[in-house]
């Protein structure tokens, strides 16, 4: 490489490698005999840059035979998406007269309380207020990164355009001034500053002192493409060393000159009353920001040289060709039309369309595997949708493959975050079912037993506490815990735990407002109960520590406090800010990486993952507090400057020998749409597109989910033996015997039950089963005191139930009208009374065992008995009736006629169903309750006659149990299509499997 005067910056292509052809060049021009390249200094991007030369350093030292290796100084110039600090080349000691920068978290609860103090009586409260804490630092930031101080918000250009505003963001614009100048005042006080100003500070030194003194060793900045003003600034002072350069990462020096010019200003200096960045600028371009960068340090294009080496995984040079016409800005664009196939081809790179995110999990895992065979082929996934990536991690796993997501994952979504989360929901739901089940079943809790121990009886709780929503806190548990414990006796040592560990959780619900320096010593303290050590140990505890530690210790100085139910809420969003990074130590050759850590990085294989619009690029998003053209009349690129990242990322992914571009063609929402960059792909490519598309990896992939197929499942008819047939008949299961008798051989013969949900919403058996227990304490209480009254006796059952509040307060008075409607009803009789309430009765009918209970029992004038059945919601037709489907009365009036109901004697005449549900009075109003004969009375035209009632019923039990108790007839599924059957066990059945070839009630 020739020395030249002047600047020099240089480029290395997208095809050839940026980390190995950086190394390949560095080590001939600044390798010494005595202290090897240990002299020269190197400004990298990020961490995991400075880690991905160091192992291009490795490798080419072994390419070369070379024994040792003495590697150059590298400092971080420090990334903040990823949350980096400078390196101590560029914050050294001697830097002191620069003020420290302010703790993220002492920041974010200044800002929330300068915000609250600003807006007053409108402003937001608690998680709320700290998102737009967050918002407002995140554009503070960005305003800062750029070098745009706050008197500029009240400067002329944008004072012209805050009239044109709408109310909206004028008052947004006027609360972000006032709260960063008082922000000012604040740091000011402190001697602090904002860790972004006071990088711009530590730039600036650096670039003054290296200018007036230059350094004596070689110092090289590579890799580094932010165009942030006092950092391009110090890239300008590098480059003029006498032995610095400033190397770029694909930056393409083929451009023609009027496709550059078409890229837009870029922030070069505009001519008076313009912005420094135009509407029509193409920042969405790969090369954009280069341009950016090289008007911010003073650089023309034409002063950038071609690098003069190669890397180790370099691709064919027609490559960066193709990938110059693929990025075209919109004018140039129309040149495609002109290009030959050869200027087209994209050697080496393969179109991979998949289903959906699953199946394009399992191809790419497949690719992985399929390259990890080939001796020292390196592979890397670059992908910025964390859940795509962690599915290829899992599926690698399958294969003993351990290839680590260094993209990371957010903090909240870790087991020992997600842990934390879930204390916070016991806060704040107070300890409501789903959220404590949740918690007690977290992998990390044991409350101090055996695992085993623990699990077993949390499952026996968790199946009693299952069922209608519960009143909130630990009484429900504490009830069911007792009532377990007196047959399983490690129940009560496992809740003793619990209770330890949650009650002061559920504690501070009670609160008006908690400081979350309390709330974070009592989430602490709890989940140290429930999990020991084990919540501390991993990579997600330390980085749990770290955080409860920094933002505890803040919010106790900031004095912050919030309501209960927005702890879990405020939490997550805290924790969502912090990224998790497993430790290193997985395959050496293989690579799951985010956009910001596949930067510099090359395999020979690069599966570039998740191309569709929304995940690459990610759907551009507006600034929260300042409008788009406040931003470009202060020099802030817009929203869309991000999708230009994102193209140049896969710009560089491109270069690698072999690239495959992957997506899916639906997502978890439904069709997805390709990815802006796939589709320009696609389009290049033309009639050529075919031959790239891999279709066998996908088909593969396929293959390995692809069962046999099954045939048409027929219609369940189980046969079980003569033994398993000798069971009881109920009064209810006559119905389910003869409309659905697979339902009855379920529940009788099977012994199987439906499972109730937790929290689940309160069922119309749960209804029935309250109102009956009020009613039948009712009547046993007028026993004794005939002017007993209901609406205290419901009280205390609901009492008892401890049901939910919000349920309650929308069920009682229902109940409590039609209660009352009940209670003047048999207050008001003269001819009748009541004799038995919930009245067991049995009988043998043909030498079956037949059973049931009547709700209630009256005494009618004539002295005969009058049966009614109590609903809570429409009862069964007189048609229903006809059709042999409600005969439920019919059973008990047979049971009563055979003297089944100890102690009460006489025939049943009467046959009524009570309803708890709606209906209207004699005056068209509505009310709650009324009687209803399912039988043909009055001016009913269809159903069965009175007399005709039990005779039928008879005939019906007769059948039934000739049929499937001593007879042989399959209990088959769905036997009567009319029957209104319930769905409990169709899942069972598998009713949506066979229910299609259903013709006439047969099966196909």
């Amino acid at each position: 490489m020739a020395e030249r005067q002047g600047p020099k910056v240089y480029s290395i292509a997208a095809h050839r490698g940026f980390a190995d052809a950086l190394v390949a060049g560095l080590v001939p021009r600044y390798a010494n005999d005595e202290f090897g390249l240990a002299r020269l200094t190197l400004l990298v991007p990020s961490s995991r840059a400075r880690r991905t030369i160091s192992e291009a350093f490795i490798r080419h030292a072994g390419e070369q035979g070379t024994p040792g290796l003495l590697m150059p100084r590298m400092a971080v110039v420090g990334d903040l998406d990823l949350d980096e600090t400078l390196g101590p080349l560029l914050d050294p000691l001697g830097a002191a007269d620069i003020p420290r920068a302010i703790e993220p978290q002492r920041r974010l609860f200044a800002l929330a309380r300068l915000i609250a103090d600003t807006m007053g009586d409108e402003a937001p409260g608690g998680a709320t207020l700290l998102r737009l804490a967050r918002e407002t630092g995140a554009t503070m930031d960005r305003l800062l990164v750029e070098g745009v101080g706050p008197e500029e918000l009240v400067g002329e250009s944008v004072l012209d355009l805050f009239g044109s505003l709408s109310d909206h963001w004028q008052r947004s614009l006027h609360l972000f001034a006032t709260v960063q100048a008082k922000w000012l005042e604040q740091l000011q006080q402190w001697d602090a500053l904002d860790a972004a100003a006071r990088r711009n500070r530590l730039f600036d030194w650096a670039a003054a002192r290296w200018r007036a003194a230059p350094p004596e060793t070689p110092i090289v900045a590579a890799g580094v493409t932010s165009a942030a003003p006092s950092l391009a600034r110090l890239l300008r002072v590098v480059a003029d060393c006498d032995q610095g350069a400033v190397i770029l990462p694909d930056f393409d020096l083929t451009m023609p000159q009027a496709v550059w010019d078409e890229l837009g200003r870029a922030g070069a200096t505009p001519e008076p009353g313009a912005t420094p960045f135009a509407r029509e600028d193409a920042v969405t371009h790969p090369q954009y920001h280069l341009k950016l960068l090289l008007n911010r340090m003073g650089i023309a294009r034409e002063e950038v040289q071609p690098w003069h080496r190669r890397g180790i995984a370099a691709a064919q040079p027609e490559r960066s060709h193709a990938l110059g016409s693929l990025f075209l800005p919109p004018e140039a664009s129309k040149g495609w039309v002109d290009l030959p196939a050869e200027k087209r081809r994209l050697a080496g790179v393969r179109i991979m369309t998949c289903a959906n995110p699953e199946e394009e999990a399992q191809a790419v895992a497949l690719l992985v595997r399929e390259a990890v065979e080939q001796p020292e082929k390196r592979v890397a996934v670059v992908t910025p949708d964390r859940a795509l990536a962690r599915r290829v991690v899992h599926h690698l796993d399958r294969w003993n493959i351990t290839a680590d997501d260094s993209g990371g994952r957010p903090l909240s979504q870790t087991a020992a975050g997600r842990l934390f989360l879930l204390l916070a929901e016991i806060v704040a739901e107070d300890a409501a079912p789903v959220s404590l089940m949740g918690l007690l079943g977290h992998p990390l809790v044991d409350g101090g037993m055996e695992r085993g121990v623990w699990l077993r009886q949390l499952r026996r709780v968790e199946r009693a506490l299952r069922g209608p929503r519960k009143a909130g806190g630990l009484a429900p548990v504490a009830a069911i815990a007792a009532r377990l414990a007196q047959r399983h006796g490690r129940v009560a040592d496992w809740y003793a735990a619990v209770d330890q560990a949650l009650s002061p959780l559920v504690a501070l619900h009670r609160q008006d407002a908690i400081p979350m320096h309390a709330l974070l010593d009592a989430l602490v303290e709890s989940g140290e109960a429930l999990c020991g050590e084990k919540l501390w140990a991993r990579e997600d505890g330390r980085s749990l520590a770290g955080f409860v530690e920094e933002l505890r210790r803040h919010a106790r100085e900031a004095g912050f406090a919030l309501a209960p139910g927005e702890a879990a809420i405020a939490l997550r969003d805290a924790m969502e800010q912090v990224a998790v990074r497993p430790p290193y130590g997985g395959h050496a050759r293989v690579q799951v990486l985010g956009l910001l850590e596949s930067r510099m990085n090359r395999a020979e294989l690069v599966i570039c993952a998740g191309l569709n619009e929304g995940v690459w690029p990610v759907r551009g998003g507006i600034d929260a507090l300042l409008a788009p053209p406040v931003l470009r009349a202060l020099g802030v690129p817009g929203a869309d400057f991000r999708i230009g990242l994102s193209a140049h990322d896969l710009a560089g992914a491109l270069g690698a020998p072999e690239v495959v571009l992957s997506r899916s063609e639906r997502d978890e929402a439904g069709p997805a749409i390709p990815s802006r960059f796939l589709l320009r792909v696609q389009a290049l490519l033309g009639e050529l597109l075919d031959r790239y598309e891999d279709r066998e990896t996908v088909a593969l992939a396929r293959a390995m989910t692809r069962a046999p197929s099954a045939p048409a499942y027929p219609r369940p008819a189980p046969q079980p033996q003569p033994e398993q047939r000798k069971v009881d008949i109920s009064a209810t299961a006559l119905d389910r015997l003869l409309g659905d008798p697979y339902q009855f051989y379920a529940d009788r013969i099977m012994g199987l039950k439906d499972l109730d949900a937790l929290d689940a919403e309160p069922s119309a058996q749960w209804q029935g089963t309250v109102a009956h227990a009020i009613l039948q304490r009712w009547h046993e209480a007028r026993e004794r005191d005939p002017a007993a009254r209901l609406a205290p006796i419901m009280q205390a059952v609901l009492d008892e139930e401890n049901a939910d509040p919000l349920m309650r307060g929308l069920w009682q008075p229902r109940l409590e009208a039609a209660l009352r409607w009940i209670e003047e009803e048999i207050g008001a009789y003269d001819d009748r009374r009541v004799l038995a309430v919930e009245k067991q009765g049995a009988m043998t009918f043909d030498g079956v065992h037949v059973h049931g209970r009547a709700d209630r029992i009256d005494r009618l004038a004539d002295g005969s008995l009058a049966i009614i059945d109590y609903k809570t919601g429409t009862p069964p037709s007189a048609a229903r009736v006809e059709a042999g489907f409600a005969l439920q009365l019919g059973v008990l009036g047979l049971i009563a006629e055979r003297g089944g109901f100890e102690g009460l004697a006489g025939d049943a005449q009467g046959y009524e169903y009570w309803s708890l549900g709606k209906a209207k009075d004699a005056g068209n109003r509505y009310g709650f309750g009324y009687v209803d004969v399912p039988l043909k009375v009055g001016r009913k035209t269809s159903g069965v006659a009175p007399e005709e009632f039990l005779p039928l019923t008879a005939d019906k039990l007769t059948l039934a149990i000739n049929r499937f108790i001593k007879g042989n007839d399959s209990f088959m599924a769905r036997e009567n299509p009319d029957y209104p059957a319930y769905d409990t066990y169709d899942q069972l059945m598998r009713l949506d499997e066979w229910i299609a070839h259903q013709d006439g009630g047969e099966t196909a």
